[in-house]
């Protein structure tokens, strides 16, 4: 985490680059986009993106929206069909994020997706922001730049209010035109609204020519499904030692198959967390876990270990994405 102050960059030359080298560094930058400010961290960054979930306070790793600067750069990352096509071309740049396939080998951090197929995208129209992540030359994930559970920033003021000393950057784009979060919508396996917003669902339905599904789950959010969360192994939690016929999965200074952070770092631990749970049930053994510390990050860790060690038959509701 950066040490106070929080450096206010104006919408300059300098300004711009300065943003654009910080995020390349792994650090954490808010932006203006149409809607509000974002939180952004470099979206291949396994440590950035983890640095994000601690900046905000945010209780639970949900996945994240990743920014991009035009379609094509979108159609790098996720599969796109006539439909999202459809909307992208309506819509982008502007208030709508499609919810959509990761290609393969995409680069996106597993932090991002919170280990899910899919990833939401989206491209904003503010001009600041575009021209940033063009700069930039990386996705951007960036939730809300405000600490969980605040309102949402509209103005560079409000982000310093909430995140002085705990982000690197906030670029001053002025106040947000809209003003409040995008529209989420995912077309697979149908046209579906996941979240209102600063879009307008009628606008979507008659670009599509078809009323739009709606979610049955009740959450705003993309993803909290508990089922997303589990591997195919069993999974024991506070585990000191594997078991016969167990992987362990450690954490700090111990003997383990795989470790979260050796040095106990629980942003590191939270960085590695979904790529580890995915190597280790690859090895098709029950996977034993090590205590992890119940604060900061380590909060998160610990909740969506729980949901991958539940029952499958105890997964209740949450979103599909």
């Amino acid at each position: 985490m950066p040490v106070a102050p929080t450096e206010h960059l104006y919408a300059d030359t300098a300004g711009l680059s300065r943003a654009a080298d910080l995020l390349r560094s792994g650090a954490l930058v808010a932006l203006p986009t149409e809607t509000v400010y974002g939180l952004g961290g470099d979206a291949t960054d396994s440590t950035a993106v983890a640095r994000i979930f601690e900046a905000k306070g945010r209780p639970s790793f949900n996945p994240l929206i990743i920014h991009l600067p035009d379609a094509a750069e979108a159609g790098r990352y996720v599969e796109m069909d006539d439909d999202a096509r459809r909307l992208a071309d309506a819509f982008w740049p502007g208030a709508l994020t499609l919810v959509l396939p990761l290609k393969p080998d995409s680069g996106i951090a597993s932090l991002v997706t919170a280990g899910l197929p899919t990833v939401a995208v989206r491209v904003p129209a503010h001009p600041l922001a575009r021209e940033l992540l063009r700069l930039t030359g990386r996705p951007v994930a960036a939730p809300s730049a405000n600490p969980s559970g605040r309102i949402s920033p509209t103005t560079a003021q409000h982000v310093l209010d909430g995140l002085d000393g705990r982000i690197a950057a906030v670029l001053d784009g002025g106040p947000c035109p809209v003003g409040v979060e995008s529209t989420i919508v995912t077309t697979q396996p149908e046209p579906t609204l996941l979240r209102p917003g600063g879009l307008p669902a009628e606008a979507i339905e008659a670009c599509l020519g078809v009323p739009l599904a709606s979610h049955g789950g009740g959450i705003n959010a993309p993803g909290q499904m508990s089922s997303h969360y589990a591997p195919d192994a069993a999974i024991r939690l506070q585990a000191d030692a594997a078991q016969p016929g167990e992987s362990l999965l450690g954490f700090g200074h111990m003997d383990c198959d795989l470790n979260l952070s050796p040095a106990g770092d629980l942003v590191e631990a939270a960085a590695n967390l979904f790529s580890a749970l995915h190597t280790l049930d690859a090895a098709g053994k029950p996977i034993a876990v090590a205590p992890i510390p119940d604060h900061g990050l380590g909060r998160a860790i610990n909740d969506r270990l729980r949901r991958a060690a539940a029952p499958r038959d105890a997964a209740e509701g949450g979103t599909i994405l």
